[in-house]
């Protein structure tokens, strides 16, 4: 178990940069990113300095997670 907290400590300290959501999927624009922070549907980005920003990396983790539970809750119409 004590690994386990190490890694949660770990990533909840990590950064994740633009480049970083575009590996992770994540390709929204940066105006539809900034419309889902305001509404408490996206993490919010924290900023680095000047015009940079990054996302702790835990909470883009448990945002993912909980698309994956939503995903499992609905059903899409078959074509």
């Amino acid at each position: 178990m004590k690994g386990k907290k190490m890694t949660d400590e770990i990533l909840g300290k990590t950064l994740a940069t633009r480049d970083d959501l575009k590996r992770m999927g994540i390709t929204l624009s940066n105006t539809t990113l900034l419309r889902l922070e305001a509404r408490g549907r996206f993490p919010r980005r924290v900023r680095i300095g000047g015009t940079t920003v990054a996302w702790l990396m835990s909470e883009l983790s448990d945002w993912l997670t909980e698309r994956d539970q939503e995903r499992a809750r609905t059903h899409y119409a078959d074509y």
